[in-house]
């Protein structure tokens, strides 16, 4: 935050020490506002950028950096996996036995409207870890291999 001193007196001030200077004083300070409107460096220099991005119309834009996504294997380590690419059949007790052989599971939900997803939550962080370690592109049904990684926080 900046503090400093008012340039001129404001309207409430003028109308509370000499009322009749009023509309003198409002009239003053409309013409000075004209004035300094355009001359204010910091609305030259984004006017200036308007003018140059205007005229650059032909010219190739202005490359931003891609808001990029980091992909599901590097997410940072989280007790609740993320299973994808399972066989729709899969139940949430085959799921539990699968997962029950790795210490401190807690719960296993899996998702009503999409069947092929799951998630696996743990008492800890290691413990998922060294679950999604042991059971990644494991093969449920004997065909398609599930891919676990960390849930997004």
């Amino acid at each position: 935050m900046q503090i400093s001193f008012a340039k001129s007196r404001s309207d409430a001030v003028v109308k509370k020490l000499d009322p009749s200077a009023l509309d003198v004083h409002k009239a003053r300070r409309l013409e000075r506002k004209k004035d300094t409107r355009y001359t204010n460096p910091l609305k030259q220099k984004f006017k200036a950028k308007r003018l140059a991005a205007e005229s650059d119309v032909g010219a190739a834009p202005v490359a931003r950096r891609p808001n990029v996504q980091m992909p599901d294997e590097y997410l940072p380590p989280n007790k609740i996996l993320f299973l994808q690419n399972l066989p729709e059949t899969v139940t949430k007790d085959q799921l539990n036995a699968l997962f029950s052989q790795y210490p401190n599971l807690h719960e296993v939900r899996l998702v009503p409207s999409k069947k092929d997803i799951a998630f696996v939550e743990y008492l800890d962080e290691g413990s998922a870890t060294v679950a999604k370690d042991a059971l990644h592109n494991y093969k449920l049904d004997g065909e398609n291999k599930i891919k676990i990684t960390f849930a997004r926080k």
